[in-house]
């Protein structure tokens, strides 16, 4: 979701920039978000190593995720000290200059942040500080996602909430890992380590990194960051953070007629109003694919619903209408049981791979640029307005010559029109 001009993840990456080159910056994600990852990147115009993208086989929480990211780093670049930080959160950019200032305590210590609380949220984790040391503060005690009373409490006695971002100097966090986590610290100590992820992950439980280590180190620093936070857990925290109307509802993007409505959180498409009328405290959340109803209060059992789709083999669960590709991206206008109708834009020198499908055809129209066609033992060029047919059963291949990104609208008509129905000759990015 994005609030301006830049998606969170985009926003994560600009503030990371601020203290590291684009080549130190690693992300670790899974197979179907790494060419979101790199075409977020490439919408802000900054060249990005696509082998600093680190896939993950499947989610184990973030220790795992954590350990392969440190070990990548470190046998890049030897011993560093390596900020981690999530892609989903809001922080003030000064807040930068404070992280920066508190690399001087990582050589000893493991070094964590600590948010001045607004309020007493019970859905952050709390550190209680202890006394000063250096920059930050000993930490005496990590606490649950509190109660209301009990948030309260630990408010009145200066305690910080969680973020969840850090600062780790290799040497010292391997020798933390071997010492609280020896299983996972041998299970991470081999060569090529991309080359053995799958088998490693299978024998990794999930862990949390402060259950694994923060919580039970005695080497662990809280830096206090009285700057804007939130990591945006839920639709409820998102309506915290953003301008309200004089009803008190939050209105993004679209037109709306809110009728005798308050407190609502209303995000929806450009060309569309949203009506409501007696309506309040609601979550309405209308993107191309998905519609999202319920109370301010209940938004964090959506990861309920991604379970479910996911459970039933949903690919929307994964893949948004706007899908990212190592040549460019492609959006789903419209799309059936037999056709499906998608806006492709192709980056300049790039092209898709060769490939047939045995179930559809599909017919290109030029809409911007110029489109280089191998269809068979055929090639030609296609210009603005110009197309092309390609049957079922036949060898094609979509390329860029130009210095400008290439539009065209496919348009797929067959038995079977989704993603499953290619068949790969060759590929210039390693896919199968």
């Amino acid at each position: 979701m994005k609030f301006g001009d830049t998606s969170l993840f985009q926003d994560t990456y600009l503030r990371c920039l601020k203290v590291s080159d684009s080549s130190e910056i690693f992300v670790v994600t899974n197979s179907a978000q790494k060419f979101f990852v790199i075409g977020q990147i490439q919408e802000l115009e900054f060249e990005y190593p696509i082998e600093n993208v680190l896939i993950e086989p499947e989610g184990k929480n973030t220790l795992p995720a954590i350990c392969f990211g440190m070990h990548i780093i470190a046998e890049r670049f030897g011993r560093s000290v390596v900020g981690i930080f999530s892609s989903d959160h809001i922080l003030e950019s000064g807040a930068m200059e404070t992280i920066q200032m508190a690399e001087v305590l990582a050589a000893e210590n493991l070094v964590t942040f600590g948010v001045v609380p607004t309020s007493p949220y019970t859905g952050y984790g709390y550190i209680s500080p202890a006394e000063p040391f250096g920059v930050g503060y000993r930490v005496s005690q990590f606490r649950e996602k509190p109660d209301r009373e009990d948030a309260k409490r630990y408010v009145e006695d200066g305690c910080l909430w969680n973020s969840g971002m850090f600062i780790f100097d290799t040497d010292l966090f391997f020798k933390e890992l071997q010492k609280h986590e020896p299983e996972i610290f041998a299970a991470f100590d081999v060569a090529d380590l991309p080359a053995h992820i799958n088998g490693i992950y299978r024998t990794l439980p999930p862990l949390s990194i402060d259950y694994g280590i923060m919580e039970r180190s005695d080497r662990v620093v809280v830096v206090r960051l009285d700057h804007r936070w939130s990591d945006l857990g839920n639709f409820d925290l998102i309506y915290d953070e953003f301008e309200k109307n004089s009803s008190g509802n939050v209105v993004h993007e679209c037109d709306s007629v809110l009728l005798d409505s308050t407190g609502n959180l209303v995000h929806s498409r450009p060309d569309k109003i949203v009506s409501l009328i007696d309506v309040n405290d609601m979550v309405v959340v209308d993107t191309q694919d998905a519609l999202l109803v319920c109370p301010r209060s209940s938004s964090q059992r959506v990861k309920e619903v991604v379970t479910s789709l996911k459970e039933k083999g949903d690919e929307r669960a994964l893949l948004h209408q706007k899908v990212y590709r190592p040549w460019g991206t492609y959006t789903i206008l419209e799309d059936s049981a037999r056709h499906k109708i998608k806006n492709i834009t192709v980056m300049p020198q790039k092209k898709l791979s060769l490939q047939l499908h045995y179930h559809r055809s599909e017919h290109w129209v030029v809409v911007k640029g110029m489109a280089d066609v191998q269809m068979a033992d055929e090639q030609f060029f296609l210009r603005q307005g110009e197309s092309t047919f390609i049957r079922a059963g036949i060898k094609h291949r979509l390329s860029n010559p130009g210095k400008l990104p290439l539009e065209i609208i496919e348009v797929q008509l067959g038995e079977s029109v989704d993603e499953a129905d290619i068949v790969r000759f060759d590929d210039e990015y390693g896919r199968e």
